[in-house]
C-alpha cells in the first residue's frame, strides 16, 4: 500500500471524480482535485479529507491516514467493512433502529477484506467468521515479517497470538508493541491491548511429564488469550498412576480437557475413563528411538478403546487449545 500511495500520491489522482466512503464515526471524501477547507486553505490533491469532531472542520490526513483510509473503505461502495464481531453488532443494531438500510448492511457483510502485505495475505475477516483473530504462525517466518503481520492485524482487532516463535520474534514484537508478552515456554507471544473478557467454565490442560510441558503451554496460553480460564494439572503420568488419581476432582470440574503425553501415550486413554468431558488427545515427540518422534503415541491415541477422545497431530498444542475453546465457548452459550 506504500507503494500505491507514495510519491504525490499517485492512487488517488487517478480518480476522475470526488468519491464518498462513508464510516460509522464520521464520512471521509478522497479528492482527485484541489479543494479548500472552510478557512479557504488549499488541500493538496494527494491527500484525504475529513470532518475533524462534531465541528463538521476539514483536515488534512497524513499519508499513512490517506492509505488507511483507502484500505477500510471500498471506493466502488458506500459501507464500512465488517471486520470484527463488534463491528457487525453495532451496523445490526443500527439497521434494527433504522439507521441504515437492508442492502447496505447485505453488502457490508458480503465483503470479506483481506490485507495484501505481498508475502502474506492477512485475512482480517477471520474474528467475525471465527470469532478469534487469525493466529500467526511464527516458524519459518522473518522478526520483519511477524511484526508487519501483527500490526495489520492490530488495526482491527484487540489481541493477536503469535505461536512458534524464536527469541527474535519476541524481542522485535516487544520492541514494536508495549502490550506483547513473550511466553518462552510455549514458545509463544500474547499482544492484547485490552483483556478479553472470560468465559465461565474451565478448561483443562493436563501433562504427562515435565518434558511434554512445551506443548502443554502452548495449548494454555492458546486458550487463555480466547478469552478462557485455565488449570494446569502437570506431571500426572502413568507411571506414577496415584499422582493423577490425586486430582480426579479437578478433573471432573473442566468442560473440556486436553491431555498431551509423549512415550507410550496412554494418558488420554487414562483420563478419558474417569471423566465425561470431551477429551482432546495431544501425541508429543518425547520419547526414546521406537517412539519415531511422537508416532507410537500418535497411534495409541487414535486407537483409543476410551469413548469420547479426539486426537490432533503431533506437538499441536495450538490445535488443541483452540478447538477446547471453541467447545467451551459452547456450552457457554
Amino acid at each position: 500500500m506504500s507503494k500505491t500511495m507514495g510519491k504525490g500520491g499517485v492512487f488517488l489522482l487517478l480518480l476522475a471524480k470526488r468519491m464518498k466512503f462513508s464510516c460509522a464515526a464520521h464520512e471521509v471524501r478522497a479528492i482527485a482535485a484541489p479543494a479548500s477547507n472552510k478557512r479557504g486553505e488549499k488541500l493538496a490533491a494527494s491527500n484525504c479529507i475529513c470532518p475533524a469532531g462534531k465541528t463538521g472542520e476539514l483536515r488534512r490526513a497524513s499519508k499513512t491516514e490517506c492509505a488507511t483510509l483507502v484500505t477500510r473503505h471500498s471506493p466502488r461502495s458506500e459501507y464500512h467493512l465488517i471486520v470484527t464481531i463488534t463491528e457487525a453488532i453495532q451496523l445490526l443494531e443500527k439497521f434494527r433502529a433504522g439507521g441504515v438500510s437492508r442492502e447496505r448492511v447485505l453488502r457490508a457483510f458480503q465483503a470479506a477484506p483481506v490485507a495484501d502485505l505481498t508475502f502474506a495475505q492477512v485475512d482480517t475477516h477471520r474474528a467475525l467468521r471465527k470469532g478469534f483473530p487469525e493466529v500467526v504462525f511464527g516458524a519459518g517466518k522473518t522478526p520483519e515479517q511477524v511484526v508487519k503481520i501483527a500490526a495489520k492485524l492490530l488495526e482491527h482487532d484487540q489481541r493477536v497470538l503469535v505461536t512458534r516463535t524464536t527469541g527474535e520474534h519476541a524481542r522485535a514484537l516487544r520492541k514494536k508493541f508495549r502490550s506483547a508478552v513473550h511466553h518462552p515456554l510455549a514458545r509463544c507471544v500474547t499482544i492484547g491491548k485490552k483483556p478479553r473478557p472470560g468465559r465461565s467454565g474451565i478448561i483443562g490442560i493436563v501433562c504427562a511429564g515435565t518434558s511434554d510441558l512445551p506443548v502443554a503451554e502452548e495449548a494454555a496460553v492458546t486458550a487463555e488469550i480466547m478469552g478462557n480460564r485455565v488449570e494446569r494439572i502437570y506431571d500426572v503420568g502413568v507411571a506414577g498412576l496415584h499422582r493423577l488419581l490425586a486430582k480426579s476432582e479437578n478433573l471432573r470440574r473442566a468442560n473440556v480437557l486436553v491431555v498431551v503425553a509423549g512415550m507410550e501415550g496412554a494418558l488420554p486413554s487414562v483420563v478419558a475413563g474417569l471423566v465425561s468431558r470431551p477429551v482432546i488427545a495431544v501425541p508429543t515427540s518425547v520419547g526414546y528411538g521406537a517412539s519415531f518422534g511422537g508416532i507410537a503415541a500418535l497411534l495409541a491415541m487414535l486407537n483409543s478403546c476410551a469413548s469420547g477422545v479426539t486426537v490432533v497431530n503431533i506437538d499441536n498444542g495450538f490445535g488443541a487449545g483452540y478447538a477446547a475453546s471453541q467447545i467451551n465457548a459452547l456450552i457457554n452459550e
